[in-house]
């Protein structure tokens, strides 16, 4: 299914590959095929145009935007850290054009494009101008199939530790006129357990499972509940083998043509069913598609029936649990192998746009630095789509 506006991105190669390509390649030399490929990149997100204008008193900083460029250039060259962007810049005046740093100018140090990052990171950054991109594209288009699934990010900084619950300690008794002994059934009571069997008449309970909660949740306490700080997660691969790994997992929706179109960033503890209902919700703001594509660990009644409530169809590979497994019929069955995208994206945003390297810490940097690879990914999926 062609989900694109071909006409419009048509014209845009056309203007990028034969006017501005060869105007650089008379005032820059040494245009790479890399370089080039950032120039298309650069062209087709226009970071720069999301960067906020500085208004204050004193002196300006650096040129917020330039450095918005490095980064997008630091995932689509593939520089595993920021020293190495910067020591690449040195040397390549091409890059350093491409990017809109002056040729009068000193490069800012590590420390400006640190705080530069930190900055974007606050500003979710790299989130926007990626949904702005995916609504300008794929916004008014027919999406066929979003698969769903969740990779392991590993990251180096220590998990958190689990909290024990506190263990009451005996304090000797008080036996002064002037206090007071507390009266019997006052004391602290630990919290009740959750109640088996069916409520009683007019009884209303909490919904036990995460799952159940959200769905009469909003998108903003979905996100809120969900847990994001770093921790020690384990899953099973594509060939069936668990792999173990501290850091955190990210939840990637993509369509059929190879787009990714939202993601989520939680604990690696986080079950990949838990993190399916916030972003079908982020997912549905953005494209209109028909069918909901996730593997066996999303096989639950709730988020069946939360996908018919969105309007689309549910394909979700059955989980016997030390069952009868039900198979898909021929035609589920085929439609089920587009699923596969959602694999190739994982591989190429980890090989080819920097998720391999995370030398960050904390969630918020953690997704802006993959938000970074991640938009530089859309854009040239979006391009390939014309070759």
């Amino acid at each position: 299914m062609d989900t694109t506006q071909r006409a419009g991105l048509l014209q845009r190669w056309h203007v990028v590959q034969a006017e501005l390509i060869p105007e650089l390649g008379k005032e820059v030399e040494g245009l790479t095929p890399k370089l080039i490929k950032l120039i298309h990149i650069l062209e087709w997100v226009r970071i720069e145009a999301f960067v906020p204008c500085w208004q204050g008193i004193g002196r300006p900083p650096q040129d917020r935007g330039a450095l918005a460029n490095a980064f997008v250039a630091k995932a689509v060259l593939g520089l595993p850290t920021t020293v190495a962007l910067i020591e690449r810049l040195l040397v390549d005046r091409a890059l350093r054009r491409l990017c809109g740093f002056p040729r009068w100018k000193k490069l800012p140090d590590e420390a400006t494009f640190s705080r530069a990052f930190a900055e974007f990171a606050e500003g979710r950054l790299a989130e926007r101008v990626h949904e702005a991109l995916i609504k300008a594209h794929l916004g008014e288009e027919l999406i066929g199939h979003i698969s769903r699934d969740g990779t392991a990010i590993e990251a180096r900084e220590r998990p958190a530790k689990p909290t024990k619950p506190a263990v009451p300690v005996a304090t000797p008794q008080v036996t002064l006129p002037e206090v007071a002994a507390a009266p019997v059934g006052e004391a602290a009571t630990p919290a009740p357990r959750g109640k088996r069997g069916r409520p009683r008449r007019g009884e209303v309970r909490e919904p036990a499972s995460r799952i159940e909660r959200q769905r009469g949740q909003t998108l903003s306490q979905m996100l809120a509940e969900l847990p994001t700080g770093c921790d020690r997660g384990t899953k099973c691969n594509a060939q069936g083998y668990k792999v173990s790994w501290n850091g955190y997992k990210l939840h990637l929706d993509t369509a059929d043509c190879g787009v990714p179109v939202s993601a989520l960033l939680s604990s690696a503890s986080v079950h990949d069913s838990q993190a399916a209902i916030p972003l079908s919700h982020l997912t549905a703001e953005r494209v209109t598609n028909l069918y909901d594509v996730m593997d066996a660990a999303y096989c639950s009644t709730a988020l069946r029936e939360h996908c018919r409530e969105l309007g689309h169809v549910p394909l979700i590979d059955h989980n016997p649990r030390s069952g009868e497994k039900l198979e898909f019929d021929p035609a589920e069955a085929a439609r089920y192998h587009e699923r596969t995208v959602a694999e190739r994206m994982n591989a190429r945003l980890k090989d080819e746009f920097g998720a391999n390297n995370v030398w960050v810490k904390g969630h918020t940097k953690v997704m802006s630095h993959l938000m970074f690879g991640l938009l530089a990914l859309a854009a040239d999926q979006l391009m390939r789509l014309l070759l």
